[in-house]
C-alpha cells in the first residue's frame, strides 16, 4: 500500500502511534442520523476495505454510532487488523431508544464504554480514546478532571494507550494535561467555521493533533460563493478545496471525511491532494473574516 501517496503525509500521535494525515471517520456507516444499521451492510463492509486498500490507517469511530453497529462493522470488514492501522474512538456519551445523544460521564459509564469498544472491535488495547465532554457542535464550559482521570486510569491499567478529547474549550485541555498526557483534539473546526484558530495553533505548537470533525460541513454541506469560484478556477469540486485548504492550514491538522460510498471515499482521498496556490489561499481564509 503507497501511503506516501496519501495527501498530507503522517503524523505521530503521543510516542509512536503514527497515522495518516488522510483518514477515515466510520460515523456514516450507521444508518441515517446515525442511527441503526446500514441499508446495506456489504457495501459499508467494502468502504472500509478501501479505506485500508488505499494505505489510510487512521480510522475515527464510536461505539455509540449506531449504537453498536459501527464498531461491529468495522471487527467484520478488517480483524484481524493491519499492524499500521490505528482505531480511535470517543467515549462519553450514549444513544437512547429515540435517536439522542444523551452524555455519559459517570465514572462506571466511562468503564463500561471503553469495555465495550475493546469487545465489539476485539481489541485488548484501544489506540486512542477521545472523551466527548460537550455539546453537538460547541464545548460545554466547566471542569472535565474527573471524567478524565477516570480514562487516565484506564491508561495506567493498559486498556488504552493515548488519550485525546473532544469538543472542549482551551482551558479544558490545559486542565487534561496536569492529569494525563493529551496527543490530540477533536473538535468541530471546517473552512467557514473556525473559532478554534487560536486553539488550533496552540495545539500545533505543542505537537499535539487537531481533528476536526465535520470537515466539510457536517449533515448540512459548505455553501460559499467564493469557495465555489475558487474550485471553479481550479477545475475541482468545492469539497475538495474545503479538504485540501484543512491539510494546508496546519500541519497538526488530520483529517476524518466520513462517506459509505467507495466511489466517494476515493474522491475524497484524490480532492484533498489538491495544492491550492497563495492567492486562492487568502480567498478562502478570508471566507469567516
Amino acid at each position: 500500500m503507497a501511503t506516501k501517496a496519501l495527501p498530507g503525509g503522517t503524523f505521530t500521535m503521543g510516542e509512536s502511534l503514527t497515522v495518516t494525515r488522510m483518514g477515515y471517520g466510520a460515523m456514516q456507516l450507521a444508518g441515517p442520523h446515525v442511527f441503526g444499521p446500514p441499508a446495506d451492510r456489504d457495501a459499508a463492509v467494502a468502504v472500509l476495505r478501501e479505506v485500508v486498500e488505499l494505505g489510510i490507517t487512521h480510522i475515527d469511530t464510536s461505539d455509540y454510532y449506531g449504537p453498536y453497529v459501527t464498531n461491529e462493522i468495522i471487527k467484520e470488514a478488517l480483524h484481524p487488523y493491519p499492524g499500521s492501522l490505528r482505531i480511535v474512538t470517543k467515549v462519553g456519551a450514549l444513544r437512547d431508544a429515540e435517536g439522542g445523544w444523551p452524555t455519559a460521564l459517570a465514572p462506571e459509564q466511562l468503564r463500561q464504554a471503553v469495555r465495550d469498544n475493546l469487545d465489539r472491535l476485539g481489541l485488548d488495547a484501544l489506540d486512542v480514546v477521545n472523551l466527548r465532554v460537550g455539546a453537538f457542535d460547541a464545548p460545554t464550559p466547566g471542569s472535565i478532571a474527573e471524567p478524565f482521570a477516570v480514562l487516565a486510569e484506564l491508561r495506567e491499567d493498559g486498556l488504552i494507550k493515548e488519550l485525546g478529547l473532544s469538543t472542549v474549550t482551551a482551558e479544558q485541555v490545559a486542565e487534561a494535561q496536569t492529569i494525563a498526557p493529551v496527543v490530540c483534539v477533536q473538535n468541530y473546526y471546517n473552512l467557514a467555521h473556525r473559532v478554534d484558530d487560536e486553539l488550533l495553533d496552540s495545539l500545533a505548537a505543542q505537537g499535539i493533533a487537531y481533528v476536526p470533525y465535520f470537515p466539510l460541513g457536517g449533515f448540512s454541506p459548505l455553501q460559499s460563493e467564493e469557495l465555489s469560484a475558487v474550485a471553479g478556477r481550479l477545475g475541482a469540486t468545492p469539497m475538495s478545496v474545503a479538504l485540501a485548504w484543512l491539510l494546508q492550514r496546519s500541519p497538526n491538522i488530520l483529517l476524518i471525511p466520513g462517506t459509505s460510498s467507495v466511489a466517494h471515499l476515493r474522491e475524497n482521498v484524490t480532492g484533498a491532494a489538491l495544492t491550492l496556490p497563495e492567492v486562492e489561499l487568502a480567498v478562502l481564509n478570508a471566507i469567516a473574516g
